[in-house]
């Protein structure tokens, strides 16, 4: 047939004429292939069989249109002679939903004739669409056919919803569209939501002082509460009374509008911090008020037990990425005024440990380990149960973290040296010295040779005036 024949000869070039391929026999033409028809609708009706000596002649093609824009099937295609634009839209597959049905452009080559200047070559024709059908518009050879989506068309009219709804964001208006119509689109307002009055922003029709936008208030009721059960009733948590349905009237919206659902003054679900540990009662509460401390937290989780190690406490704090502070329990429970008695965030962790009756000694000692707990004794001692400093060990950095999470370092002063006191559950650190820039003795003995050496002549100076 004529389509094996052209998939034997490796198939047409991009100059051919897709649209009336010949079969000529004895020198006359006795068919004609479309095959737009094959490749638009698989119809092989006219893929009529060769005989010996038949030709099979492709001539170059014809008229070709771009068609660009919401359609099916964008590309370039080739015309008959009588075709117009609805048989171009129609060999596209149609208009996508999202097309702009109102019109189309058309771009086109002027004639030589007619052009003038090559910065006029080219015109731009408006074709409008009689109830979104393309029209019997002629195309020429060379157009250009833009079809427009609809974001693409023109401005869209929009308005805004923000506030406390389930899905804020920005809808397309439409004539007669009213608050509640946006609410619903929004599906409903969220938990917490002022359902007393709504605040809309509104393009100003004076914009001589700048002015951006006019803010009104309008009248809701508890109509707007969505989501309701078979009765009809609003099913959800206690708040602000709102006014009684029907009461509020309907608010027409204009073009770009943005509509703010406000939310009740003070609303907020509970904050719940988590206690561990020794206490009677562990577990998540509740605060009660913004106000709540821990040593409230501690009296509501039944006091400590017998076993609790209230000065290893150990406090976390998530809001800002604080982490773990130092607090000082037994001081804050003695004294409620006291400012270790720190007001609970949501998100606050306490953990109570048992008795710890041990030292924790790591870092550069020969020997890291825990040591037990001797009331009394120094640093040095479980220094020295730790087998003592390593020869890498940077002794004057050596620090010692007590078990609520305070940090303290040893301290020198010229020949005075302090050193922390490691309790219960604290971790005593020993940090590597620096070996990457060890000490020049020799400089430095030089250095305070000359400082001495100035000192004495000065002295020597001021006795003899």
């Amino acid at each position: 047939t004529v389509l094996t024949a052209l998939y034997a000869a490796g198939g047409v070039t991009e100059r051919a004429n897709l649209r009336r391929v010949e079969v000529r026999r004895f020198g006359k033409v006795i068919a004609t292939l479309d095959l737009y028809d094959y490749l638009l609708r698989g119809d092989t009706k006219s893929d009529i069989r060769l005989e010996t000596g038949d030709v099979v002649f492709v001539a170059v093609h014809g008229t070709r249109v771009d068609l660009t824009g919401a359609v099916r099937r964008p590309a370039t295609y080739e015309l008959k002679a009588r075709e117009t634009l609805a048989d171009l839209i129609g060999a596209a597959g149609g208009f996508r939903p999202e097309a702009a049905r109102e019109r189309i452009k058309v771009v086109r080559v002027v004639p030589p004739a007619q052009r003038g200047t090559q910065a006029t070559a080219r015109v731009a024709i408006d074709v409008p669409l009689a109830a979104g059908l393309p029209p019997g518009f002629r195309l020429e050879d060379g157009d250009v056919v833009q079809v427009d989506a609809l974001a693409d068309a023109t401005d869209e009219y929009v308005v805004a919803v923000t506030g406390m709804v389930q899905q804020a964001g920005r809808y397309p208006w439409r004539p007669g569209m009213t608050v509640r119509d946006l609410m619903l689109l929004a599906r409903g307002p969220r938990i917490g939501a002022d359902l007393r009055e709504v605040e809309i922003a509104r393009l100003p029709a004076d914009r001589s002082r700048g002015q951006l936008a006019t803010t009104v208030r309008f009248p809701l009721d508890s109509s707007y509460l969505i989501d309701r059960d078979s009765a009809g009733r609003f099913v959800g948590p206690p708040g602000l009374a709102f006014p009684a349905s029907g009461t509020a009237p309907e608010v027409a919206l204009e073009p770009y509008d943005n509509v703010l659902i406000l939310k009740q003054p003070e609303f907020e679900l509970q904050r719940s911090v988590t206690i561990t540990g020794e206490v009677q009662y562990p577990g998540t509460y509740a605060l009660k008020t913004k106000g709540d401390r821990l040593a409230e937290l501690v009296r509501r989780a039944g006091g400590l037990t017998s076993r609790a190690y209230a000065d290893g406490i150990r406090f976390y704090r998530q809001v800002n990425g604080a982490g773990r502070i130092n607090i000082d329990l037994p001081k804050a429970l003695r004294d409620t005024t006291t400012r270790d008695n720190v007001i609970l965030q949501p998100g606050d962790s306490v953990f109570i440990p048992e008795y710890i009756p041990s030292v924790k000694v790591a870092g550069a000692v020969n020997a890291p380990g825990s040591v037990l707990y001797k009331k009394g004794a120094g640093l040095g001692y479980y220094i020295d149960a730790a087998g003592g400093f390593a020869y890498t060990a940077d002794k004057g950095r050596t620090s010692v973290r007590n078990a609520a999470g305070e940090v303290e370092t040893r301290h020198k002063f010229l020949f005075f040296r302090s050193d922390p006191t490691p309790g219960p559950g604290s971790e005593v650190t020993v940090p590597l010295r620096d070996t990457s820039n060890p000490m020049n003795y020799a400089a430095l003995l030089g250095a305070i040779a000359q400082i001495l050496a100035s000192t004495v002549a000065i002295i020597v100076v001021a006795t003899k005036l």
